[in-house]
């Protein structure tokens, strides 16, 4: 049986794929990095696939072999590692919920990570809901028994914790007009949501804005998606986003700056914080 430790994680498959193309790049084979690593060009490929932690010594070794000599890449790759290692041990309150099903690896990234871009075009993001929110949109999706609503509303409180403390997490959330006037439960629920928003977006962390219907087609309209960072300056960013029935993770380079790009677009488009309060407080007494 696998423990937590011998399981393919996000990170890691994020930190193998970075070491993948570098192997690629230096034109050298799995049985190659393994000698180096005095190891077997299998335990290379459960590395490069995310199956196994990273040593710190193993990926010096190999970023060595592989001639990267930027001091700045080496210290991403050893920060990534050092996250994965805390990402296997974490034990977190979501373990012991089976409500969270496929959110949970998520979960436990947002409780490691300092700062969160989300871009959502139909919903309010999960960390800004209030409860009513939240039970309104259970009802309306395949939650069916009151307990696995509840359930729902508490896991999602939990969340919602680590926008608050000592060191709260940076939230930079970008939200369609659509979002903001998609009706979700009774009008004194949107309302009580809205409200809601411009009362966190006075959060000296959270960043709301608001992209307006007058700004016409722009990329990211067609699905929400969030990009997790960590607090050591050289860790990679990861992308996340949801489709129906699965969840998908940008675990390569490109794909992961696309995400970026895409999110400073939509941003870039969108009103400043206070412009953006302004419409969600007018939508709110509009209704």
């Amino acid at each position: 049986m696998a423990t937590d430790n011998r399981v393919s994680t996000v990170l890691a498959r994020r930190l193998g794929g970075e070491l993948l193309r570098l192997r690629d790049a230096a034109g050298l084979t799995q049985p190659q990095a393994a000698q180096v690593l005095s190891a077997t060009a299998a335990k290379v490929a459960k590395m490069e696939r995310g199956w196994v932690p990273f040593r710190d010594p193993d990926i010096v070794a190999l970023c060595k072999l592989y001639g990267v000599t930027d001091e700045a890449v080496v210290h991403s790759l050893l920060s990534l590692a050092k996250l994965d290692r805390e990402r296997r041990k974490a034990k977190g309150w979501w373990h012991h919920m089976p409500i969270v099903g496929g959110l949970g690896e998520y979960i436990a990234m947002e409780e490691i990570a300092t700062r969160i871009r989300t871009w959502h075009p139909a919903l309010v993001p999960g960390l800004l809901q209030t409860p009513e929110y939240v039970r309104a949109l259970g009802v309306t999706s395949n939650w069916s028994h009151p307990d696995e609503i509840e359930a729902l509303v508490t896991s999602r409180i939990k969340r919602q914790a680590r926008l608050r403390g000592d060191a709260p997490l940076e939230f930079h959330a970008v939200l369609w007009e659509a979002a903001l006037r998609h009706q979700v439960g009774t009008v004194e629920v949107m309302r009580a949501q809205l409200d809601h928003l411009v009362q966190m977006a006075k959060l000296p962390h959270v960043h709301v804005q608001v992209l307006p219907f007058r700004a016409g087609r722009h990329h990211g309209v067609d699905g929400s998606f969030n990009i997790v960072s960590f607090a050591d300056p050289g860790a990679l960013d990861v992308g996340y986003a949801e489709t129906i029935g699965s969840t998908l993770w940008a675990e390569g380079a490109e794909a992961n700056e696309a995400y970026g790009r895409a999110f400073a677009r939509v941003s870039r488009l969108s009103l400043a914080p206070h412009d953006s309060v302004s419409l969600i407080d007018a939508i709110s007494k509009g209704m």
